[in-house]
Parts: structure tokens; sequence; C-alpha cells
């Protein structure tokens, strides 16, 4: 019962922020008006810049927020107890989240469209813009490598999820030619196309799973199934940033949108029925707050913060609010829906994902058997399960738990004066945290009627689908942040999209199959610097925002307080994971990284600081001139 409360509450907090703080912050603060003119009317070109319904719009913005990132955040954090998750998840969301999305939105439509880096430049100083740029360009290499990473790991653990990710392609890109280009009802098409996407579910399950270790050379150091995987979406992710955004990127998003609609009424359907019925019990699954906690395992304070960016704030939303979907919004009202209220719904995703990698999982560990040549997939038994997790007495609940989150030492570790492999923080990887939300949500799923072996494959897509977004979002992203370094450097050819995208997706590839221990093996190693990366640019976007609201004379407090945090506690993480993890294990990447963002911020934290203390001059000498401070057409409310 404590597991639907969980939900219920968690969900009549998101809802009450959403009719108040939510409308303080469009009305009061931003004082958003249906009367401003939209950058994707004045700037239309229907290749960025599209003036759009703003449904299309939030099925783009939500989907590619979304993402895996608050899948794989908290199915982490959960390591350290769920209390601490779901608190950071549910008041961070409100309070912090869903401001910096909202203001990095206000800001760009008031500003031509133009990103929060060229925005940067130009409320705080032209050097700020440019360590602002660099900085985005870091984030979005990281993004593009742990995603790229995230896909490849559910190809290689679910086979049975490719067909189905890589038919949606074809046919959101057929939608779009069909229907957005050439005028008519998207809702039609995109139900069809949904209706095919879970046909491609069944089939991958049952006849054609896509299992590249099948056709690679088993003792290959590069040529594994990651690896492989991981080029291929990149590949994908360059020409899907290039092409014009109603041919791909706004048709997916809304399929996506629409998957993610009838995934997350499964979950919940699932969720309430096994909670009610005693099969879900929080309470019992797995501890409030970890007691026992591996000596390698970091410290929760900061890294709580980090591990959970997007589902609580992420800097990375800043890009997604400035860099596209600003180009397409139609009415400034909109964005509180589109950039509060999306926030609030990943918020509300991540709960949920934290509750089936808890409760859901405690229902009992998979197994897969694939002897038969299609995938069936049941629960273990109490004897077989007692055997998997050694130490362990029983099957439900906690033992299900630990054998996803062993956070403490089993006898034969500490017989051995060690913690085993498996036990500690790095034996914690990425697709076992993959694994224990795939497998959770599908046991919640199971509940109601659902085959274990389809509820895996429906979660397994809805998180590929997701990532899928985010990748070739933050690929198109990583175009726009590579061409405005480039002209400000001077380098024109650096301007073409060709070539930007070229850089962008060379750099994300680098990352993905070198940062590891071996090609591929990355992605836990990474999540540490993508979180903090992550979360200090969402501290540099807010004292943007605290720029934008001081030159108009608004209050700053609601801003300023979450700046302060968002640039404290990643710096704080990073410098930890400098001295005591990166340094001792000569990590060149991770240590050139995180000391070159430690520096970037420090430099342009300065810049703001200088600015600040002569902001009274600067706004009295702009006045005197009869220019405006603004840049909105609100500056005179």
């Amino acid at each position: 019962m404590s597991t639907l409360v969980i939900a219920i509450l968690s969900m009549v907090a998101f809802v009450v922020a959403y009719h108040t703080y939510g409308r303080y912050l469009a009305t009061k603060l931003f004082r958003l008006s249906a009367d401003e003119t939209m950058p994707s009317v004045a700037q239309r070109d229907d290749v960025d810049f599209v003036p759009t319904d703003r449904s299309i719009v939030f099925g783009h913005h939500f989907t590619s927020i979304a993402g895996t990132g608050p899948i794989v955040g908290p199915a982490l954090a959960v390591f350290w107890g769920w209390l601490p998750a779901l608190l950071w998840v549910v008041f961070g969301s409100i309070l912090i989240g869903g401001v910096h999305d909202l203001a990095a939105l206000v800001i760009s439509i008031r500003s031509r469209g133009e990103s929060i880096g060229q925005a940067a430049g130009r409320l705080i100083s032209p050097r700020a813009k440019v360590l602002f740029l660099i900085v985005l360009a870091m984030a979005l290499s990281i993004v593009l490598a742990v995603f790229g990473l995230v896909i490849a790991n559910i190809f290689k653990l679910y086979p049975e999820s490719v067909l189905s990710v890589w038919t949606a392609m074809p046919v959101a890109a057929f939608i779009g030619w069909a229907v957005i280009r050439r005028g008519g009802n998207l809702v039609v098409p995109c139900l069809i196309g949904l209706g095919i996407l879970y046909l491609t579910v069944y089939l991958g399950t049952t006849v054609l799973p896509l299992d590249l270790a099948d056709v690679l050379p088993a003792d290959s150091v590069y040529m594994t199934p990651v690896v492989v995987w991981t080029l291929l979406l990149l590949i994908y992710a360059f020409f899907a940033s290039v092409l014009p955004v109603w041919l791909l990127l706004q048709p997916r998003d809304f399929l996506n949108s629409l998957q993610l609609g009838v995934a997350l009424i499964l979950l919940v359907a699932g969720l309430a029925i096994a909670s009610l019925n005693g099969q879900a019990n929080l309470s019992t699954a797995a501890p409030a707050i970890a007691k026992q906690v591996p000596a390698d395992a970091p410290p929760m304070l900061p890294f709580l913060f980090i591990t959970i960016a997007c589902g609580a704030c992420s800097g990375f939303h800043c890009l997604v609010s400035s860099g596209t979907t600003s180009k397409q919004l139609k009415n400034a009202r909109d964005a509180q829906m589109i950039g509060y209220g999306s926030m609030l719904g990943e918020g509300m995703l991540a709960v949920l994902v934290i509750l089936a990698c808890c409760a859901g999982v405690g229902m009992g560990r998979l197994t897969r058997d694939t002897s038969s040549g299609s995938i069936e997939i049941t629960r273990q038994e109490p004897v077989a399960m007692a055997e998997a997790a050694a130490g362990e007495a029983v099957l439900d609940g906690s033992a299900a738990w630990r054998s996803y989150y062993r956070t403490g030492p089993t006898a034969a570790d500490e017989a051995a004066g060690t913690v085993a492999a498996g036990g500690g923080w790095k034996g914690q990887g990425l697709d076992k945290k993959l694994a224990a939300f795939i497998d959770g949500g599908a046991n919640f799923v199971s509940a109601i009627g659902v085959p274990l072996k389809y509820g895996v494959a429906i979660m397994a897509v809805m998180v590929a689908c997701f990532a899928a977004t985010t990748l070739d979002t933050a690929t198109r992203l990583q175009r726009y942040v590579i061409s405005e370094l480039a002209s400000s450097a001077g380098w024109q050819t650096g301007t073409n999209k060709y070539v930007a995208t070229t850089i962008a997706v060379g750099v994300g590839m680098a990352i993905a199959v070198f940062a590891g221990d071996s090609p591929g093996k990355g992605g836990l190693m990474l999540w540490p610097l993508f979180g903090a990366t992550n979360q200090l640019l969402a501290g540099l976007a807010l004292m943007v925002a605290v720029f934008y609201l001081a030159r108009r004379s608004r209050p700053v407090a609601v801003l300023a307080i979450p700046m302060g945090m968002m640039l404290l506690l990643p710096a704080w993480a990073m410098v930890f994971d400098l001295v005591n993890n990166w340094w001792p294990q000569r990590d060149y990447v991770l240590i050139g990284f995180g000391a070159l963002v430690l520096v970037l911020q420090a430099w342009m934290v300065g810049e703001a600081i200088a600015l600040w203390r002569r902001l009274p001059q600067v706004i009295e000498q702009a006045e005197a001139n009869g220019e405006s401070v603004s840049g909105d057409p609100l500056a005179a409310h």
C-alpha cells in the first residue's frame, strides 16, 4: 500500500505546484503574454524555426528532456535508499528544475530564439558567452557518449527491443512527410504508427530478436555489440540532426510521447494493483536509507544531487528549451505548460522509476530463456534466488532488491577482507541499473495480466526510444553550439552544419569508446562526470537568468538560491572525483574534462561577479543612452 500512497502523494504535489508556483512564475515573475511575437513566426525558415501546435512541441520537449536521464539517475541513486532519491526528485523538480527550464525558455523566446550561451554574452559579457559555449560543448559531448552507451546496452541486454526502436525512425519520417509537411491531422497517423511500434515489439519478442553477439567475433576488443551499436546510433544521429525538424524530430517525438503515455498507463495501473494486493511492498523491498554502503561508494552528499540530474534538475534542459523548443513555440503563454509542466512530468516519471527499482524489483528477480529461439521470462523461485544471492535467505523483498543493489559485503566478502565483484560501487554497472528499472517495471505490468516477456520488451523499448530522442536532439544542439563557437573564432568552415555535426558525432564516439577500462565499458564511469557537468551547466544557466531578472528590476531570490546549490554541489562532487578517483586511477580523459569544466565555471562566475558589482551603473548608463536593457517586449511592465 505504501507504494501506491507515495505515487499518489507525489502526483498531487506536482499538480498543486503547477497550478500555484508555476502560475506565479509564468504570470507574475516572467509576465508571459499571448501578444508576444514568437521567434518561430518572426524568423520562420521551415528548417529550425517552425511555428508548431503546442501538443507537438510538448511531445518534442518532454521526450527530449526525459530520455533515459530520469531513468538511469534514479536507478543508480536508490543505491543509497529510496527516501533521499524521492525527496530530491519531488522538491528538486518543483523548486529548481522547473524554474530553470522555464527561465531558459523565456529568455530564448524573448531573444529571437538565441541559445542560453548567446544570452550569456549579451547579459553578462562576450567572454562569458564563449566560456558558456565551451561548457555546453563539453556537456553535450558527454551526453552523446552516455546516451549512445545507454541505448547500446539496452540493445545488448534486450535484443527484442531492437526491431521496434529502429522501425520507429522510418515510420516517424513518413508521418512527418505525409502529415506535418503536407498538412493534416497528426493524431490518427501517429496512433497507426503506435500500433506498428507495438506489433514490432511482439515480433521482436517472439520471432525476430536482433542480437549482434550472434554475428560478431566473441574475442574482439572493438567489434563488440555495445561499440557497434553505439557507432550505428551516432551515424543515425548525424542524419537526424541535419534533417528539417518537421521530417523526423517532431513526428518521432510525438510518436514517442504516445508510446510513453501507453507505457506509463500500464506502469501506473500495474503499480496500483500490485500495491493493493500486496505484491509490491516498498517498505520491505528496499531500505528507505541504506545503512550498509561499501567503502568504495561515494558519499551521498553531494553525489545524490549529481547522480539524479534529469528528474530533479538538469542543465541539458536549458539547451533543449533555448535550442529547439523556443524555435517552435507559437504562443508565449504555452511556456508554462512546456517549460515548467514538462519538468514536473519528468519528475513524476523519476518517481515511478524509484518505485519500480525498489518495490517492483522486490516482487522477484527475472530470468531469461532463449533456448527455444523466442524469449521466455519467468520470476525466479525462492531456492534459485537464495543461490543467486549468496548470504540471503529469502526471495521476496530485500533479497531480490539486493541482487541488483548489493549495498553491503556478503559473508564471502568479509572472509576475504574485500568487496566482491559486483558487491561494491564499482560493481554497480550501467547494465545492472537499466535492468533494475526494466525488470521492476515488467513486474508491475505483469500484475495487470501482461506476460512478463512482453512487459520487459515494452519497458526496454520505452527506455531506448527516449534515449534515441535525446541522442539526436543533443546532436542537433551540439551542431548549433559548435557553429556558434566556430563563428566566434572566425572559422567559417566550422559553421557548416555537416562539418559541425561530424565534429559532434566524432567526439561523442571517441568518448564512448575510450573513456572506460575497455571499449564501450565507460557508462558508469561517465555518469558522475555527466551529472556534475550537467548540474554545473544548470547553475550557470540560472546565473544567466538571475542577470536577466536583475536587469529588469525583478526579484531574483527564486533563481539565486537554486543557482547557488547548482554551482556548489556539482563543483564539490567534481573535486571529490578528481582527487579520490580519477587522479589515483590516472584516467586522463576524465581528469582533463573535469579540470577544464571547473576552470571554465570559476572564470564565468568571476565574470558575473565583476558585472554584478557595477550592474546599477550599467543599467543607468543604458537608460541614459535610450537603450533597451531588456531585449523583450514586456520591459515596461
